[in-house]
């Protein structure tokens, strides 16, 4: 049986590609800028993977603001990074359960 196609993104820190359900999508949309957790929203898109010093490149070299061509305020990229490191703490207990 042949495979569906699975969409490839790049990570806007790194530019490395990976498939799209590998990645973190943020979403700039009517409502605001936030991190997608079922990337399903409507608005643009930004992709970033999961390596801590991506989420690091994210805040310091302000990668939304590229992304996103607006400026993006301090509070936004702390209350992503907030959500990025509780996904991944997730991640983390998951892969443990699956270990186990």
């Amino acid at each position: 049986m042949k495979k569906g196609h699975e969409p490839i993104r790049e990570c806007i820190c790194c530019g490395k590609k990976f498939p799209k359900a590998g990645l973190i999508r943020i979403v700039k949309n009517n409502t605001g800028i936030y991190v997608d957790a079922e990337k399903a929203s409507e608005g643009r898109g930004a992709y970033l993977c999961y390596e801590p010093c991506c989420l690091e490149k994210l805040v310091q070299q302000k990668r939304l603001h590229r992304a996103f061509k607006q400026p993006i305020e301090a509070a936004v990229y702390q209350e992503i990074a907030r959500h990025i490191e509780g996904l991944r703490k997730a991640e983390l207990r998951e892969e443990q359960r699956s270990e186990s």
